[in-house]
Parts: structure tokens; sequence; C-alpha cells
């Protein structure tokens, strides 16, 4: 499984949707080996599909001169009523499409996306604060 930590904390999730990912064969192993990085990607909607961008899947070694781009887009499989919702909320209210986590379930690799919302460096160091306290709160009351 590979996780996208960065993505809790610089953006607020309000919904979160799987979606299946269209792979090229070297790249399912190079997944399963978690040789992929998700810092930084994205997903955008283009014409009625959903594309994940800057997600960088390392070549497999193996697999020599059939390893394709490892910074291509990847087109992620979503229902269209899904897909139409997601393209009323991003335009309509200035939200973006990131990607949590990337996951095989049932043998197929599906990714984790959210509709999230940027925080601001304040709102960064609120939430900091705010998980400090509980955590002083949980030690209190697990001495007493």
């Amino acid at each position: 499984m590979i996780v996208n930590r960065r993505a809790y904390h610089d953006y607020e999730i309000l919904e979160t949707f799987e979606a299946g990912i269209v792979l090229r064969g070297a790249e399912v192993k190079s997944l399963r080996e978690g040789m992929a990085n998700l810092k930084g990607s994205y997903a955008e909607i283009r014409e009625e599909e959903v594309w994940l961008l800057n997600f960088h899947i390392s070549p497999y070694p193996q697999a020599g001169v059939f390893n394709p781009d490892p910074d291509r887009d990847k087109k992620l499989l979503l229902h269209k009523q899904q897909i139409r919702k997601l393209t009323g909320k991003v335009k309509e209210r200035g939200l973006t499409l990131i990607p949590l986590k990337v996951y095989f379930k049932n043998g197929k690799a599906k990714v984790e996306i959210a509709l999230a919302k940027g925080r601001k460096l304040y709102d960064k160091r609120r939430v900091l604060k705010e998980k400090e306290l509980r955590r002083e709160k949980e030690r209190a009351l697990k001495e007493y």
C-alpha cells in the first residue's frame, strides 16, 4: 500500500472515492513491489474522464525495454454518475482531487481519491495544536 501522508496535512478531506486505475504490465509489478510515489500527484477531469497526473511508478528492473514512461498520465475508472458529481464540485467550489492511497483489492489496483480543500498555513498550525492537545488529554486520562 502506498499512502500520501502529506495530503492529510495540506488538505481538508471532504469526501473520498475508490477508483480503479488503468496500468500496463510492468507498472503492476512495480506497484506490488511498492516502487511508487504519490507526492505531488493530483487528479484532473478531462472530457468526462478522470486522469491521475504526476503519479510516479518506478520502472520494473526485469521488464527491460517494455517499461512504460514512469510519469505518464494514468486513467482512473469511476462511474459516470460519480464523474459528473466530481466535475460539478471541482468547478463550482474550487476544490481539488488528490490521491490518498494506492492499494490492491481482489487482485486489482485501486486508488482512493479525495475531494479536498487546500489549507492555509494558519489552519495547519491550528490542526497541529488541536492534535497535540488531544494527545496530552489522552495521556492525562491514561495516567489517572
